[in-house]
C-alpha cells in the first residue's frame, strides 16, 4: 500500500488534548493603535506553503488550493517551523529552513534493516516502493525500499525527510481563537 507522505501534519492525539486549556493570547498592534492576532499556542492558523529541500525540489505546496490549518501548540506540525511562525501575523510571509533535528531527526542507521526477499511482496522488490508493516507493539510502519539485491531487500524505518533540513515558504491566511469547550 502506497502511503501518501503527510508532511506537515503528524497529529498527536495526547498532545492535542493536552492543550485543550486557555493559552495566553498574544496581540500585535496595527498601524492605527488596534490590536490584531499573531501566531500563538490555542490559536488555529491557517496558511499556505511549499516546502523544498533545496532551492528547486518542491516536496509539498497547498498554493492556490486549499489552506492547511492547525492548532498551534499541539505539536500537529514539525517542531521547527511551529516555533518560526509564533508570532506571525495575517498576511505575513516568511521563509524559513527547518534542521533535521528540529523536523523528522536525523537518520538512525538502525532503522535500515536488511530482510529476505520472501518477507516483502514481490511487486515491492524496486527501490522507492513504499511499504506498510506493523511494529512489535502493533503501530503501523512505513519502510520504503532502498536497495534490492538477489535474496534480499534492504528497509528504511526512517521518516523519508529524516536527515534533511527543510525549506519552507509560508504565508498566514488567517488566525481564530480555539473554541471554548462547554
Amino acid at each position: 500500500m502506497i502511503v501518501r507522505l503527510c508532511t506537515l501534519r503528524c497529529v498527536c492525539l495526547v498532545a492535542l488534548l493536552g492543550t485543550m486549556v486557555n493559552a495566553p493570547v498574544i496581540h500585535a498592534e496595527t498601524t492605527n493603535g488596534a490590536a490584531k492576532a499573531v501566531v500563538s499556542k490555542g490559536k488555529h492558523v491557517s496558511l499556505e506553503y511549499t516546502l523544498k529541500l533545496n532551492e528547486k525540489d518542491v516536496v509539498e505546496s497547498n498554493v492556490g488550493g486549499e489552506p492547511m490549518t492547525y492548532l498551534h501548540g499541539a505539536e500537529e506540525i514539525v517542531p521547527g517551523l511551529e516555533k518560526a511562525l509564533e508570532g506571525m501575523a495575517v498576511g505575513e510571509s516568511k521563509h524559513i529552513a527547518v534542521k533535521p533535528v528540529d523536523a523528522y531527526g536525523e537518520v538512525d542507521q538502525k532503522a535500515i534493516q536488511e530482510v529476505k526477499k520472501a518477507l516483502v511482496p514481490e511487486h515491492a522488490w524496486k527501490v522507492g516502493a513504499e511499504l506498510e508493516a506493523r511494529g512489535p507493539e502493533g503501530q503501523s510502519l512505513f519502510p520504503h525500499v532502498t536497495e534490492v539485491k538477489e535474496d534480499s531487500v534492504v528497509l528504511d524505518f526512517n521518516h523519508p525527510l529524516a536527515g534533511k533540513t527543510l525549506y519552507f515558504d509560508v504565508k498566514i491566511l488567517e488566525i481564530r481563537a480555539e473554541a471554548k469547550a462547554k
